[in-house]
């Protein structure tokens, strides 16, 4: 996420590494860059000035403190200007709304509108426990209908849908919808408005008549973050003809540059609410304004790594892995069940890309393939149930079999039982140490002498 401003930031942060006085001049040098590189990601010029020059008045003058550098200072002060300029004391849904709440969601066509109306209701329903009720009021488009329909069908919301016709505009649907949600005691009423390829009257005219008709708790201006400061100025206009209570950001996940995140509250006044940052039903992400400094920063995300850990991970499955693996007794069973987790977490790139310092490796996030771990897996599923349970029965004719069984080579499934052998042996050596009482020295030096963790096919390091 933000790969390109996350880059720019950190090396521009090395040049405060220097003396122990962050002199006017040695300041000034650095805040040209981060101005250029907040131009470059299609920052707004008026909040790249405004974030600068704030900046630059924290910084100016400062004694470094003790055992602190100039980078750590350097990094804090712009970790609190970032977050200030995109933070927002309200929460991310309305407070004290009226039953059922009612949200609106507005925006161009093309911006990703309906899919995040459906990622917000999944997001209700599973994070909130709220029962949601969708509501198809784009009827501009005439597939518009059949895709929120489909969608809270694989995601298990209702939807209230009228095919476009004689008699049936969007205000009335949105009418009826909110009667529906009331007489079935739905907790939240989520409306999906029409776009249109450009701002004009007729869309206006048609968003603000469903307002007045179901009278929003909050409407939501939904934007393209992959647009930059185009998405910010279309923001500036729904902004003035709506009372909008927050932004939802989209593709956050693909080459977006930056430009709209930081640069949407302070030209319109709207704070982001949520972040879209993947194609899957689940990848919505309520914002957090530190949380998102701090991974432009290249500080990571852990709060939200170790929240995604939470979600994947059974507590009394993991105990009893660690007890085996610590023991020695790991299985291929076990191996599989870890990448289901980790599956279940999110792409490999997305999870790496949530840890401190992966910013400067980028070239090793570019690298990662989730492919590679679906053929492990292919490899593993291709073993009998006995033979993920005792793999020192794999001679050469089941592991011909296996091979042909998951599309891969005879030297793939060889690679993956001697990583597999050896990381047995470390893990075993690793808990009688731990058992033991040995220093941490001694059991990091045994474990690194040859290069680490044995490596999976694919190059990953094992687990």
């Amino acid at each position: 996420m933000l790969e390109n401003l996350q880059q720019s930031l950190t090396k521009v942060l090395d040049r405060f590494r220097g003396p122990g006085k962050l002199s006017e001049e040695h300041v000034a040098v650095a805040l040209r860059d981060v101005r250029r590189a907040l131009l470059e990601a299609d920052v707004h010029f008026t909040v790249a000035q405004t974030f600068t020059k704030r900046v630059g008045e924290r910084l100016a003058g400062e004694e470094r403190l003790a055992g602190v550098s100039g980078a750590q200072q350097a990094t804090a002060a712009f970790h609190a200007e970032l977050a200030a300029l995109m933070a927002s004391e309200e929460p991310s849904l309305p407070k004290n709304p009226k039953h059922p709440m009612v949200l609106l969601l507005a925006g161009l066509q093309g911006v990703g509108k309906t899919t995040a109306a459906s990622k917000l209701a999944l997001w209700l329903t599973e994070r909130r426990n709220k029962k949601v009720l969708l509501a198809a009021c784009d009827l501009q488009r005439p597939a518009a209908v059949e895709q929120l329909k489909q969608l809270g069908e694989r995601i298990g919301v209702d939807v209230h849908a009228e095919m476009p016709g004689e008699g049936v505009d969007p205000a009335g649907v949105a009418r009826r919808a909110k009667d529906r949600a009331r007489e079935g005691r739905y907790d939240v009423l989520i409306v999906d408005t029409a776009g249109r390829l450009h701002i004009d009257e007729a869309l206006m005219g048609e968003i603000q008549a469903v307002r007045d008709a179901v009278r929003p708790d909050a409407s939501y201006l939904v934007l393209d973050g992959m647009a930059g400061q185009v998405a910010v100025d279309s923001g500036q206009a729904f902004a003035d003809r709506l009372d909008l209570y927050g932004v939802i950001l989209t593709k956050m996940d693909g080459d977006a540059r930056g430009g709209a995140a930081l640069s949407v509250r302070e030209v319109t006044g709207v704070p982001v609410r949520f972040l879209g940052v993947g194609e899957k039903a689940q990848d919505l992400e309520e914002f957090d304004a530190e949380r998102l400094a701090g991974r432009i920063l290249d500080m990571g995300d852990i709060v939200g790594l170790v929240e995604k850990a939470q979600e994947a991970v059974d507590e009394e499955v993991a105990m009893d892995d660690y007890v085996r693996m610590m023991s020695g007794r790991l299985t291929m069973e076990d191996l599989l069940s870890q990448f289901r987790m980790m599956k279940r977490m999110g792409s490999m790139k997305k999870i790496l890309g949530m840890m401190p310092g992966m910013g400067k490796m980028s070239g090793l996030l570019d690298a990662v393939d989730d492919k590679q771990f679906g053929r492990i897996e292919a490899i593993v599923l291709s073993m009998t149930p006995r033979e993920r349970l005792h793999p020192e029965l794999l001679n050469g004719t089941r592991r011909l079999r296996i091979a042909r069984g998951s599309g891969t080579d005879v030297s793939e499934v060889k690679r993956l039982l001697r990583s597999f052998q050896e990381m047995q042996k470390q893990m075993k050596s690793l808990g009688k140490m731990m058992k033991g009482g040995r220093s941490k020295k001694r059991m990091l030096r045994q474990m690194g002498q040859r290069g680490g963790m044995p490596n999976l096919p694919g190059g990953f390091p094992g687990l």
